[in-house]
């Protein structure tokens, strides 16, 4: 998302940060509610979760063999849901490992 800021008279662009902390190939956004049906209310397993520097937290849950749910949640407790394809599950968790602010808590 894009927004011009006024700074000396001039537009410059600014935007905002992206809303995951590493790119996730082949991902789908989710509504709140499809994503937290999907967490909650079909007991979805969950894989794995991760917390960031300054409250930050992202889980990995098993929505179906072929599928993933990512939850991102923000320090004021805003969640995000995506869906990606199981193949990447492994990509999330390198690069996620490579990511000094990130840490596994399970």
């Amino acid at each position: 998302m894009t927004a011009n800021a006024v700074r000396g008279g001039e537009s410059a662009p600014t935007t905002s940060p992206t809303a995951l902390p590493i790119d996730i190939p082949y991902r789908t956004r989710l509504s709140w509610g499809l994503g937290t049906r999907v967490v909650e209310d079909l007991d979805a397993d969950r894989l794995c979760r991760w917390m960031g520097d300054g409250g930050w937290a992202l889980a990995v849950f098993r929505a179906t063999p072929e599928t993933i749910v990512i939850r991102f949640r923000t320090p004021a407790g805003r969640e995000l849901f995506y869906g990606a394809e199981a193949a990447v599950r492994s990509a999330v968790r390198s690069r996620l490992d490579a990511t000094a602010s990130w840490r596994r808590i399970d």
